[in-house]
């Protein structure tokens, strides 16, 4: 009897933040995106679809098109940083691979909204960047690099990497050493150690980091913000923008319902892939 209060008492936090933190708010949003917006930024509460057909407008499926695409360039790129990083230090000592891993992670300890301002000292016209090259004469005039979808991609990447580099990490450090170099010993390539071994059994990591990356890629409106310097739209600006400027509650929320579908879709997705890969992976 003891235990098993204890076990309640354990988990007790855990219920309420889920119920009150996640359950709620996601059921609240979703009432709210069938009523109807007056005209002084209120609600009326009358059941309607107008908010969702409103969405299948061309200007709104433009946006849903092009945050998919920045997240799948933003997944994409960060897999092949990752995979090659991962890979470098999988062939340290212990020690070593610690203090890489926390590199990896320290910039990361501060807030992000300052990381994408000291960004913009990196990326504008007048930027280092722009000054280093410049005076290589490696170019003559400033290059574009904030303020369209180059800079959103940038910030992305830098953003959401760890969220690549750890779950690939992890599943590398698992692989068994013995059958890399027994694949050597046969005399195969580093391509086909990789195609044959390392790639099967990292599937796992793979997709739970392309899952990682993704998923946020389509939300992170403060980098599309700052990078994108409010001239480009993606799902997260255009959610926040319905809640804070436009006042259309429920219009913001059938856009963050669909989002949250988007994500669901994804999962479902991972989890079909990613099983059969985990199958691939065992054989």
């Amino acid at each position: 009897m003891t235990s098993k209060l204890l076990r309640y008492i354990f988990i007790l936090p855990v219920i309420i933040y889920t119920v009150f933190l996640i359950a709620l708010p996601l059921i609240y949003i979703f009432v709210i995106s069938f009523f109807q917006s007056d005209f002084y930024g209120g609600m009326i509460e009358t059941f309607t679809l107008e908010n969702y057909a409103r969405i299948f407008d061309s200007v709104y499926i433009g946006i849903f098109i092009k945050s998919l695409v920045i997240a799948g360039i933003t997944t994409i790129i960060c897999i092949l940083i990752s995979y090659p990083f991962v890979l470098a230090v999988s062939h340290k000592n212990k020690r070593f691979q610690t203090i890489l891993m926390m590199l990896v992670m320290i910039p990361f300890l501060t807030n992000s909204l300052i990381r994408m301002y000291g960004w913009t000292v990196l990326l504008r016209e007048s930027g280092i960047i722009n000054q280093i090259l410049m005076s290589l004469n490696i170019i003559s005039e400033p290059l574009s690099l904030m303020y369209n979808n180059l800079g959103i991609i940038i910030g992305m990447v830098y953003t959401l990497i760890p969220f690549m580099i750890l779950p690939l990490y992890s599943s590398v450090s698992t692989i068994d050493k013995s059958l890399l170099e027994a694949a050597s010993d046969l005399g195969a390539s580093k391509w086909q150690k990789f195609k044959n071994i390392i790639l099967p059994q990292t599937f796992p990591g793979l997709f739970n980091g392309a899952l990682m990356v993704f998923t946020p890629a389509l939300g992170y409106f403060f980098i599309v913000d700052v990078l994108g310097g409010g001239k480009i739209m993606i799902l997260g600006n255009l959610i926040k923008n319905q809640f804070l400027t436009a006042r259309n509650w429920p219009f913001g929320a059938a856009i963050a319902v669909s989002l949250v579908l988007i994500t669901i879709l994804v999962i479902v997705i991972y989890r079909k892939l990613g099983g059969k890969m985990d199958k691939l992976g065992d054989m």
